[in-house]
């Protein structure tokens, strides 16, 4: 039976004795030896194993158990593209000729190798965004003209219209004889859809919609395929219908219509239309972004995409839905795919950049000890610190975005109002926090592998370039993050007030009060290897400061509101909103690695994965530790031990970092680099410049 009041003066003593003992081992033993913290007997076989000098990976079976059934869609992908080097991207291509030819392989994709995106996207959500990663890894624009092709203008059609809609443009829209575009984005509006400008006002007379454009602010800007290629646009607009009191007519909010921008057979742009180019950009040049004016543009009362509101020929509307603002939300709702798209995309592009960078570094050799041959600079403990953390988050990023995948396809077939609140706010957070993370790390992998980084054959600045704007499109970075914010703060608030919460936000229904209770001091203190790497330990610990940091915002926000207003307050707390947002990112990422790690049937992928997450949640806990000094959730030893741990399985991962890289399972035809290949490495370099 445990005393029912425990001395807290023996209980430190135990504690000091424990610490001692474990200093004494350091010197005997490996660097790291398993405490008394870990008791869970799998753990400590993976623990074990993990201190090995190299762990026995198999990358086929981890490899396997990543991409699972959505292997052999991506290698028919991979297959077809290597099999035709006419459709494969040179290193030098000027904007005109990329735009046709990436046009050539959308239609080569589809039409030759027989490969239906548009039918799994609506029946295999899962199967359809392994098409989009594997397009683009072929070549981003690729990548990001299918997207707009079947994921915002043929999503925007199946999602937001009905029945006549589908089955008049579905199957044209899926073979490509209906190229089209998403005309959402204005001159002077993008992420604040409700305010944008263009207007379709309802004429009863003729039975149409007159599409405008009423200022230069309103321009439809940045619009992928208009440039060139789209013969249909999907276009938002207010939707305006007659009113005899008032001159200017009602404001029904924002809506989607169907607007042809092209003739058919000529190509040409039709009456009242004005079609620009955008020019050259930063990167993605095989996508042709344009700019669109609307001049008194008649369009038939059936082109109104009407799932969420109708007009009827009389003008009435109607409605399922009570409200603009409930309209408005259901009709972005809809269109949220697109955002679970590029960020699985994106850790597409993190994957390619981390194995050309550890491939490179494992192969290169600099320096070394005096008169004996030198070492890889990938065994350099610097070297580590850059990329075998990243490594870690690439295969965290991947199981969570696996998870937000699995996520929206429960979403798409089961319609059920919480798992759509959740898929929202996850892909508003996954996509901000992902496309973010790769952006830094590409330059990161570039310099790591010094001067023959900065060829462009070597492909850090063309993948640097192509991926920037995922930061920016389908949602600004800093504004997604803003309503994984915003969202967390209501749960926060019906969590007192006795409501449900959506399933991403559990913890803070389950265990709100013992993370923001005051740390436990004993706790604090323990700094063994079982503790540290025990998933319990973590998976607090990033959980904690995600409630923390809600608990002094939502203070916060109500002190400021008193004096500043919503807004006003808001703003000044921004800053803190989005390192809220950031930390409950981290922990879903973190949960989910976890769980990925715990289902894993093979016992050594399990163990080296197992390694892997490990290195997330210490690297992370590491990189934000003045957080958990400033609350005493972590004492000066204990932050000591994880820099420590986290240093050595960086070491560790090293080890395994070319096995890891080899269980993506990219073809060298898809990584294109000379220095990220399997073999032969140096032979394909001094070729490609003409020894």
């Amino acid at each position: 039976m445990e005393n029912p009041n425990p001395d807290p003066t023996a209980e430190n003593d135990q504690h000091l004795a424990l610490r001692r003992i474990q200093r004494i081992s350091l010197h005997l033993a490996s660097p790291r030896t398993p405490l008394h913290h870990c008791t869970d007997p799998d753990q400590l076989a993976m623990l074990t194993c993990a201190r090995a000098k190299k762990l026995n990976v198999s990358p086929s079976v981890l490899s396997n158990y990543m991409r699972g059934k959505n292997r052999e869609i991506q290698e028919r992908v991979f297959g077809f593209f290597e099999s035709r080097p006419d459709l494969q991207t040179p290193i030098e291509i000027s904007k005109d000729e990329h735009r046709e030819l990436c046009m050539r392989q959308l239609l080569a994709l589809v039409r030759e190798a027989g490969i239906r995106p548009f039918k799994y996207a609506l029946e295999d959500p899962a199967k359809y965004f392994a098409i989009l990663e594997a397009a683009g890894s072929v070549d981003m624009s690729l990548g990001i003209k299918l997207g707009v092709q079947y994921s915002l203008w043929g999503g925007s059609v199946v999602n937001l219209g009905t029945k006549k809609h589908i089955d008049k443009y579905f199957n044209k829209i899926d073979n490509l004889e209906y190229p089209g575009c998403f005309a959402m984005t204005e001159l002077h509006h993008g992420s604040n859809v409700q305010g944008l400008q263009t207007v379709a006002a309802f004429d009863p007379v003729t039975d149409e919609f007159i599409i405008d454009t009423p200022n230069d602010g309103a321009i439809k800007w940045w619009i992928g395929n208009a440039a060139v290629h789209g013969k249909f646009a999907t276009v938002f607009a207010r939707l305006i219908l007659p009113n005899h009191q008032t001159r200017e007519g009602t404001d029904m909010g924002i809506h989607a219509f169907i607007v042809p921008i092209r003739d058919l057979e000529t190509h040409c742009a039709l009456p009242g239309i004005e079609i620009h180019d955008c020019g050259h950009k930063v990167g993605l040049n095989g996508v042709d972004n344009g700019a669109l004016r609307f001049r008194s543009v008649r369009i038939p009362r059936d082109n109104l995409l009407n799932r969420f509101g109708d007009v009827s020929r009389d003008g009435k509307y109607t409605s399922s839905l009570p409200s603009i603002n409930k309209r408005f939300g259901a009709t972005l709702g809809e269109l949220v795919g697109g955002r679970v798209g590029i960020a699985y995309s994106s850790v597409g592009v993190l994957k390619i950049a981390v194995t050309i960078a550890v491939r490179y570094s494992l192969l290169r050799q600099q320096f070394g000890p005096p008169k004996q041959a030198e070492i890889s600079i990938l065994d350099y403990q610097s070297h580590q610190h850059k990329l075998m953390p990243m490594l870690a988050s690439t295969y965290g990023f991947h199981f969570a975005t696996q998870y937000l995948m699995e996520k929206y396809s429960e979403m798409k077939k089961s319609h059920d109002d919480q798992v759509v609140a959740d898929v929202h706010a996850l892909s508003a957070g996954l996509k901000a926090y992902v496309t973010s993370f790769t952006a830094k790390s590409l330059s990161i992998c570039r310099e790591a592998c010094g001067g023959h980084g900065y060829a462009a054959v070597n492909r850090f600045g063309s993948l640097r370039n192509d991926h920037d704007i995922f930061q920016t499109f389908e949602g600004d970075n800093t504004v997604l993050l803003q309503q994984v914010a915003a969202d967390l703060l209501k749960q926060y608030k019906e969590k007192f007030q006795g409501g449900t919460l959506t399933v991403t936000w559990n913890y803070l229904r389950e265990s709100m009060g013992s993370y923001l209770s005051q740390p436990n001091p004993v706790t604090a203190r323990w700094e063994g290897e079982g503790h540290l790497r025990d998933p319990t330990f973590q998976l607090d610990a990033f959980r904690y400061r995600t409630s923390r940091l809600l608990q002094s915002v939502a203070v916060r926000l109500r002190k400021h509101t008193k004096n500043l207003g919503g807004f006003g307050a808001w703003n000044r707390c921004l800053n803190h909103l989005l390192t809220l947002a950031e930390s409950h990112i981290e922990s879903v990422i973190l949960a989910k690695f976890i769980e990925a790690v715990q289902s894993c049937p093979d016992g050594s992928t399990r163990s080296v994965l197992k390694l892997v997450c490990d290195l997330y949640a210490l690297d992370r806990i590491w990189n934000d530790i003045g957080t958990y000094r400033n609350v005493d959730y972590v004492a000066p030893n204990k932050a000591k031990a994880i820099h420590k741990l986290a240093e050595y399985l960086s070491f560790q991962v090293k080890n395994v970092a070319g096995e890891l890289i080899d269980a993506f399972d990219l073809p060298d035809s898809v990584i294109r680099a000379p220095i990220g290949m399997k073999s032969e490495v140096y032979t394909q370099y001094t070729q490609n410049v003409g020894f």
